[in-house]
């Protein structure tokens, strides 16, 4: 709730036509219920899953003990509708409150919270590019919950290259298609949770062009939907199989072969991945918050077994019986440096989701611009945080972490797919270099450093922690401006050397976000403590972003100099047989 009111541009979103009706008791009373619902009935389903993971038999996946029953609960709570729109069975929440409800359900369990997800991100392509009929029929079952989403882009020779994509769309008389081909690594492609699941393809029609260009975006339900609206008789899509993981094993991750089954095409023929990247920069922003929730569980679990774990006596001697451990000064500085990074990517993606309510009901270039140029550091930054963070918590655990009973290493399994899936980091930031800061001249880059220098002033004005946080910031920031003009400079001379920094950049630029928002909420919290509200938790908030200041934000420097220095090494390095 601090950072919806605070970081979240909610005086703005709130004054959106879409959201007048919400204040902040109400949407504190949605993301208490949602809590409870997550710890009581979906944090319990968590070690279960990932110890007996989904089962597939003969074609047919089965979920684990417990998730079919929560799952329905979910459906009967109406919690898949919570920010979608009203017309079709929603809620009409901003998107800074669905944050929220993915973060905490990911961080009770990130194999059930995936269902969710993908389907979030097929409702809001749909919604975007579906024709009328295609919303009609296919939109109120999947934002009630009853059937799910998924989005089918990778096969065996298409993996980040998707203009490799070789399946079929093949049109028919009555207007459908006949689609055929296999696709792997599909998040719940077969289950056992709803009564339908909606696949969203891509695939090629026989007339497209080569490469990306000639990819259109097809509706595959796994049951066709009868003239009435309910699921009627199996469409030809068969799971295969499903993927052995290292992680998130509750989720099946599916082999789908596509046997002319029946399709619509959504939109226009050949403007498939322009379609579908609708759905996945939705699924990036959520992948960035699954990171964070990771985090959080994995700081929660470390944090108690750091109050609970008594072993050796303090280094200055003033007591001489062993402690908890919490109070050795290193295991101090992997928690706060835990809670650090969770909580700026926390006030990162809450900024971001008020950033995309306003671009989405507003025609401002510039905050469209700010939003898409933040999806990617959201992405990139939170996810490989969250495998930093998962890693501490397993050493604050010591031996013990390595132990599977303890569940400090399930956060690290799980967290690992994150800087993969929906683009790898690498993707992230060439999207970021290519897409976001080349393509305008590094306009946005500037006024996303120009809000930051604003914020550096208020906080001269404060007192001696808001001046400490200020002054690192604004190093954070030149180290960014510099390393900017070094990209735009060698973008046009050596592409090569400049996409040589460009994971270095992205880091940089999200670790500047995050200790920004910090930054801001620092400035709220010191409101708040000044009006006499909430000590405890608003010094903290101080705290954090102090830490984050002193200890994280320097690292801006450090990835400064990989970009500016490290190229030449890096591309002339060879690797003899």
């Amino acid at each position: 709730m601090f950072c919806v009111e605070h970081l979240s541009h909610w005086e703005q979103v709130s004054s959106l036509a879409a959201y007048t009706d919400y204040d902040l008791a109400d949407v504190a009373a949605v993301i208490e219920g949602y809590a409870r619902f997550c710890e009581e009935q979906i944090a319990p389903l968590s070690h279960i899953g990932d110890t007996v993971g989904a089962q597939f038999d003969n074609g047919r996946v089965t979920m684990p003990d417990g998730d079919a029953q929560a799952y329905a609960q979910f459906v009967e709570m109406g919690w898949q509708a919570l920010t979608h729109p009203a017309e079709y069975g929603g809620m009409g929440l901003p998107k800074t409150v669905g944050a929220a409800a993915v973060e905490m359900l990911n961080a009770a369990d990130m194999s059930f919270g995936l269902c969710p997800l993908l389907t979030d991100g097929a409702i809001e392509a749909l919604l975007l590019t579906g024709s009328d009929e295609q919303k009609e029929t296919y939109l109120e079952p999947l934002i009630a919950g009853r059937w799910s989403g998924t989005m089918n882009l990778t096969e065996p020779q298409a993996g980040s290259d998707l203009g490799r994509v070789a399946t079929k769309a093949v049109l028919r008389p009555d207007g459908s298609y006949g689609v055929s081909g296999t696709k792997i690594f599909i998040t719940y492609g077969a289950h056992d949770l709803t009564e339908n699941i909606i696949h969203l393809v891509l695939a090629r029609t026989p007339d497209g062009p080569a490469g990306p260009k000639g990819l259109s975006l097809f509706v595959v339900p796994q049951k066709i939907v009868e003239p009435d609206g309910t699921p009627g008789a199996e469409n030809a899509v068969n799971c295969v199989s499903i993927e052995h993981k290292l992680g998130v094993r509750a989720s099946p991750t599916a082999v789908l072969e596509y046997k002319n089954a029946t399709g619509f095409l959504i939109g226009e023929e050949n403007r498939g991945l322009e379609y579908m990247f609708i759905m996945m920069n939705a699924a990036r922003f959520s992948v960035g918050v699954q990171g964070i929730a990771t985090s959080e569980r994995a700081y929660q679990r470390a944090l108690d077994y750091a109050r609970e774990r008594v072993q050796s006596r303090p280094v200055n001697g003033q007591v001489k019986d062993a402690v908890a451990i919490i109070e050795h000064p290193d295991v101090r500085r992997m928690l706060l440096r835990m809670r650090s990074l969770t909580e700026g990517g926390r006030a990162m993606a809450a900024a971001t989701a008020g950033l995309l309510d306003l671009a989405h009901h507003q025609d401002d270039p510039e905050i469209v611009a700010l939003a898409e140029f933040m999806v990617p550091l959201v992405k990139g930054f939170c996810s490989e945080r969250a495998v930093e963070v998962a890693s501490l918590g397993v050493q604050i655990h010591g031996g013990m972490g390595f132990i599977e009973e303890t569940g400090a290493a399930q956060h690290y399994r799980d967290a690992r797919i994150l800087p993969i899936y929906e683009g790898t980091t690498a993707i992230q930031a060439n999207d970021l270099l290519g897409r976001k800061v080349m393509r305008d001249g590094g306009g946005t880059a500037r006024r996303f450093a120009a809000r930051i220098a604003a914020t550096e002033a208020e906080l001269a004005k404060g007192d001696t922690a808001a001046q400490a946080i200020g002054a690192n910031l604004a190093q954070a920031r030149d180290a960014f401006e510099a390393s900017l003009d070094w990209m735009l400079e060698n973008s046009r001379k050596d592409i090569d050397a400049a996409f040589a920094g460009s994971v270095p950049f992205l880091m940089l630029a999200g670790t500047l976000a995050a200790g920004w928002k910090l930054a801001k909420g620092a400035l709220a919290a010191q409101t708040a403590l000044d009006a006499g509200k909430e000590a405890q938790f608003m010094t903290q908030k101080i705290a954090t972003a102090l830490f984050f200041a002193q200890h994280i934000l320097p690292e801006c420097t450090t990835e400064h100099t990989r970009i500016l220095l490290g190229s030449r090494s890096l591309l002339d390095a060879d690797f003899p047989d």
